[in-house]
């Protein structure tokens, strides 16, 4: 792992040049991106089943009500009311982030109203194929009912025909009847342009792998993204009483998700983080996907010591992080200063991994890659969208009539000013 001392001449250049060369890394898949997603345009289900077969030898698009209830009796009945659990409290939270419409009306009667409307449709990706996660049905589907949108897709790669049982059965308790056993970037381009078996959708959300990120990129325009998502992201924060053995297994919790996940960890405490280098290496031997973490922590992980709170809390909101946990003693002084991260846990046993499943109620869908700075995570916002409906009176027009041709004429659009002129009545 990259070890960064704040005391270096070059500290700042240093750590910047590394996150941009993750960023180039995640950003070098576009030509490839740009071809699948062009075939699609031009092939449609011909393509996207071509696609399945190379990447997840899967032969299916839509798969059968029966394939979906045989795979969902097949379900710990545990995981089934852990889902449940889920549902509730995600469902719970986001209720309260419902909108009010306004209405206002000035003296001369004008009337101006701003109408919150749902999208019509939309797609929910949910990662799949060698791991699925139930988490992210319930994180990308509940906001979008709480927003009323009436059409709620998933796609979801399967791995030779097969989806994952508690994906499936997350998808019955959101109400979701419309399924495709797809993935990847064909998969986005299908529902962002349509094909014979599937009508394009408004927009689409969730979480994805940098080609899956990219895809998006990509057909935004032509219909709505969420914030930009990608492989995982954790800045833990931590002091002289945080516990090095739970810092170690929150990075690795990250850093099992995806080879390209970065996990880092600030400290004005050298003893913390050399402790928890030792403990990183330590527990990597005990969990299944320890190639995957090891190569992520070896990649893109970062412990730096820094001396100054100040400073941390300018390096912390400089990279913007996706989770952010900051588990040090004053963690509260921290909390006001924090400008930009995806999710924020504070104290030590707020643990990120609780928030990846949902039952705290907040959403784990968030902006990677600094856009923490100018977008936020999944929510019922991203599924509503507003409309100003503006009623002028005879006598506004002609209250703010003149104004406005001013206005029209000092811009050089006389036309503009013409169509205000003709509704005024002549004195």
């Amino acid at each position: 792992m990259l070890t960064l001392d704040i005391k270096q001449r070059n500290f700042d250049k240093l750590l910047d040049n590394f996150l941009l060369k993750r960023r180039k890394k995640l950003q070098s898949s576009s030509v490839s991106v740009s071809r699948i997603i062009n075939d699609v345009k031009k092939n449609g289900d011909k393509a996207v089943l071509k696609y399945e077969r190379k990447f997840n030898k899967n032969n299916i698009i839509t798969p059968s009500s029966k394939q979906i209830n045989y795979s969902i009796k097949s379900l710990d009945k545990k995981v089934k009311k852990t889902i449940d659990d889920a549902y509730d409290r995600i469902y719970k939270f986001h209720s309260l982030q419902k909108f009010k419409n306004i209405s206002y009306k000035d003296r001369y009667n004008n009337k101006i109203y701003y109408k919150h409307l749902p999208l019509e449709s939309v797609a929910i990706y949910v990662p799949g194929s060698t791991a699925s996660y139930p988490s992210s049905v319930l994180m990308s589907a509940i906001p979008a009912i709480v927003a009323q949108v009436k059409r709620i897709v998933m796609i979801n790669p399967g791995y030779k025909g097969n989806q994952n049982p508690a994906v499936l059965y997350a998808a019955r308790r959101c109400g979701i009847k419309e399924i495709y056993s797809i993935g990847g970037p064909s998969a986005v381009a299908a529902v962002a342009y349509g094909t014979k078996k599937i009508k394009p959708v408004n927009k689409v959300v969730g979480p994805g792998n940098f080609y899956v990120a990219e895809a998006k990129k990509e057909v935004f325009g032509d219909i709505g993204i969420d914030a930009m998502t990608g492989p995982s992201e954790i800045l833990i924060i931590a002091d002289k009483t945080s516990n090095p053995e739970w810092i170690a297994s929150d990075l690795i919790g990250q850093a099992e998700h995806d080879p390209f996940a970065q996990c880092i960890l600030i400290s004005k405490d050298q003893k913390i983080l050399e402790q928890t280098k030792k403990e990183i290496f330590k527990q990597l031997k005990e969990i299944p996907r320890s190639s995957i973490a090891q190569k992520s922590l070896m990649t893109n992980g970062i412990l730096m010591y820094v001396n100054s709170d100040a400073k941390i809390i300018e390096i912390s909101n400089k990279i913007g992080p996706e989770h952010l946990e900051i588990t040090v003693k004053n963690y509260r002084s921290y909390i006001p200063k924090i400008k930009n991260a995806g999710s924020v846990c504070c104290g030590k046993f707020a643990v990120m991994a609780c928030t990846d499943y949902g039952l705290p109620g907040t959403n784990h869908i968030l902006p990677v890659n600094g856009a923490s700075k100018y977008s936020s995570g999944l929510g019922v916002s991203e599924f509503i969208k507003k409309i100003s409906f503006i009623n002028l009176s005879k006598k506004g027009i002609e209250t703010i009539g003149p104004s406005i041709i001013n206005f029209a004429n000092f811009e050089g659009l006389q036309a503009h000013a013409k169509s205000v002129e003709k509704r005024i009545r002549r004195k």
